[in-house]
């Protein structure tokens, strides 16, 4: 059905809950690829991630992937997790789409922060300021694998 999100296995959110760190892949207007580590929140139908006040070489506006989602919405997430023994390797992989959340969407965005704030203690520790970006991804299509 058009517009529906896919059912997600309350095993794979669980792991979205629980992971510390994903990948988060976007597309530029050319269609050339991106990927950087991202710290996330996940409240059970979307995910978050917000740039923070770690140093960037640039301003958070000029930030490649707040570039590429402004001209290309789709993109990608992927949570994973290595073990030398291999029967415990997992991942969920992620396709959706992603937007700025406004800074008139007062609600959505108290709520993200808190979400992030709560998850990570760096950023409930003043890493992750008021009017940081926020992005807001919306799974269209998940799908997991291995030790879930």
């Amino acid at each position: 059905m058009p517009g529906k999100r896919p059912t997600i296995s309350a095993a794979v959110r669980r792991k979205l809950r629980q992971a510390r760190v994903a990948r988060f892949a976007t597309l530029d207007a050319r269609g050339r690829p991106h990927i950087v580590p991202i710290c996330f929140a996940y409240d059970g139908k979307i995910l978050y991630t917000a740039v923070d006040q770690k140093p960037k070489r640039v301003s958070p506006e000029r930030l490649v992937r707040v570039k590429n989602l402004r001209a290309v919405p789709h993109v990608a997430l992927l949570i994973d997790e290595y073990d030398e023994d291999w029967t415990q390797l997992w991942y969920v992989l992620i396709r959706g789409k992603a937007k700025l959340i406004p800074r008139s969407a007062h609600k959505e965005r108290a709520r993200a922060l808190g979400k992030i704030r709560a998850k990570y203690p760096q950023y409930a520790r003043g890493m992750l300021a008021e009017d940081a970006p926020i992005i807001r991804i919306s799974s269209k299509r998940t799908t997991s694998w291995g030790k879930i």
